[in-house]
Formats: structure tokens, sequence, C-alpha cells
């Protein structure tokens, strides 16, 4: 099968690139990603996937446009549902260009993280697959995170401590004790 990948960052586009090659199909990357903060983490994001594509050989269709306020807008007042909004955004701009470039099916990086939600992510590509009409190829790329990942450091490449958007980056770096959680009292 032809199949289109979203990526989100090169690390964890190593093993189903790779794993997805090695069962026959046709892989090609696709970047979309306008939750990543700040724009030097966007930059350094896309420089590590242009290097591992060099390397490995892969293409990659790039959507390098900073959609950050577009993304921020449409999560104000809606923060706990981030991921579910962040999922469906990237997932439907995957299928529309997979039909575009008559794909037989899409795919995520999304699956290789064991941070990420499976089960939502699945629903919401489900969803895609009614409104787009591409198929989602489903597979746990989970399997593969120890090999993925000693290979992405044998190869040198830029891994982020978090999954790229100002939420995420908060919750890695700044403790949970130190926030004011709830409305201020005075």
């Amino acid at each position: 099968m032809k199949i289109l990948l979203h990526i989100c960052c090169a690390p964890c586009a190593v093993y189903p690139a790779g794993a997805l090659a090695a069962l026959g199909h046709r892989v090609r990357g696709f970047f979309f990603n306008p939750n990543i903060h700040p724009y030097q983490e966007f930059s350094r994001r896309i420089a590590t996937l242009e290097s591992f594509a060099a390397q490995t050989g892969l293409p990659v269709i790039w959507d390098r446009s900073y959609q950050l306020e577009e993304f921020l807008r449409n999560i104000a007042f809606r923060e706990q549902e981030r991921c579910r909004f962040c999922y469906y955004l990237r997932l439907k701009a995957t299928a529309r260009v997979a039909r575009g470039g008559k794909f037989d099916a899409f795919t995520s990086t999304l699956l290789f993280s064991k941070f990420q939600n499976h089960e939502l992510i699945r629903e919401l590509a489900q969803q895609v697959v009614q409104e787009v009409g591409v198929p989602f190829y489903y597979v746990d790329f989970r399997q593969g995170w120890a090999e993925g990942r000693a290979k992405s450091q044998k190869m040198g490449l830029y891994k982020q401590q978090y999954c790229g958007c100002i939420f995420s980056e908060r919750d890695r770096f700044f403790p949970k004790s130190g926030r004011v959680e709830g409305p201020v009292k005075d």
C-alpha cells in the first residue's frame, strides 16, 4: 500500500517508518504540527526530521506553516480537551493530503508514543475516515518503543522532552506543587 505517515517528530518516526517499509508499504511522511510551542522547538523538530529524512531517504510532504494562534484559539477554554482537538486536527490534515495524493491509507507516529491516548486516536481517526474517505491504517507501534528510541539515539536525532504544546511543556517543566488550580480566591 501507499501510506501517508503523519510525523510529529523524527525520533517517533524511526520505528513506524521502518516497520511499514519492512511490510512492503510505500511510505511517505507528512509534517503538520501547529501545536508545537515555542517556535524554536518547531524549527528544531523540522531540522531534525530533515536530517532523518536525508539519512533514510524517506520522502516527506511539509506543511511548515506555524499556526499557533489558530491552535490556541481552538482550545481556549477547552484546555482539558486539547489532545482531542490536536489529534483530530493533525489526523484530518493528514487524511486530506492522503486523499489528494491518492494514498491507500494514512497513519500517524502518534501511535508510537507510550504517552499518547491510543483509543482516542483510533476513535478520532475513524471519524476522519467517515469525513474524508481515506482508510486509517492502525498499527500499535509501541511494540517498537525501545528499538526506535535506541536507533534514534544512535542516529543522533534531537529528542524533545514534551509532546509539543504549551501545556505539555508546562506539565513537563513546571511542578504540579507550584501551580494554582481552579479559581483564585481573595
